[in-house]
């Protein structure tokens, strides 16, 4: 039901390649604008609610826990949820693509970049909706645009109307929505993508770091509002009804 991350967690999660991907990365621009996404919607969303209390967060998918290091242990306890084969899980998925978890037992459901991966899409928001205490949030990033990326599978992609639709039918209210990363940008990390492998690997890390200067620069030429209606990946913030 969740995708297979492969990644070694370091000893240190701030370390974390999805929190620090080196100069050569060629997901570096992304990896660091999703990175920002997440903790956009931590500022957001998440501080206020620890305002009154450490509140409880599943991260639906976690694989690694790559963000794990951007919530404070003493305001969010942190609950992975994955298949079995993860030792990261706290909580696991059952061959019925059932949480094992009561109902209203978390106050946050994070999930970042899981949804394409999903087989029934559908069914797994419902899932999270389940666990999720009544007004509790789901917030939820996953591709508009990508290159298909097997872990071990890969589904899906979602326009900006689409995501929301989904969203919006499987118990949610649409709190706010936001893109990152345009279509100008874009255009570019996926011409490096069917670029690299057509060149020598010591060529890589340096054509790679050329690229992703210039997608960051290109996307400086997209404005927010258009990113919101066309990018590489969305933000979804939903409330449960």
């Amino acid at each position: 039901m969740t995708t297979i991350r492969a990644e070694a967690m370091p000893d240190d999660p701030s370390e974390h390649y999805r929190i620090k991907p080196p100069l050569t990365n060629p997901r570096r621009y992304y990896l660091i604008k999703l990175r920002e996404l997440v903790q956009y919607a931590r500022t957001t969303f998440i501080d206020p609610l620890t305002k009154t209390g450490r509140i409880k967060l599943a991260d639906y998918g976690c694989g690694t826990k790559p963000y794990v290091s951007l919530f404070p242990p003493e305001q969010v306890q942190y609950i992975g949820i994955d298949l079995d084969w993860n030792p990261h899980a706290d909580v696991y998925i059952g061959s019925d693509s059932r949480i094992g978890m009561d109902d209203a037992q978390v106050d946050v459901v994070l999930s970042t970049q899981v949804l394409e991966h999903v087989e029934d899409p559908e069914g797994y928001l419902q899932e999270a909706c389940r666990i999720l205490k009544p007004g509790g949030l789901l917030l939820l990033t996953t591709h508009g645009y990508w290159m298909y990326h097997p872990d071990p599978t890969d589904y899906w992609r979602w326009t900006s109307a689409g995501l929301q639709k989904i969203v919006a039918r499987n118990g949610f209210e649409i709190v706010s929505f936001r893109g990152i990363i345009g279509r100008s940008a874009m255009g570019l990390q996926l011409f490096q993508d069917g670029f690299l492998f057509k060149i020598p690997r010591w060529l890589w890390p340096p054509f790679a770091l050329i690229m992703q200067a210039s997608i960051s620069l290109f996307d400086k030429t997209t404005s927010q509002e258009t990113k919101d209606k066309d990018a590489c990946t969305y933000l979804v913030v939903g409330r449960k009804l």
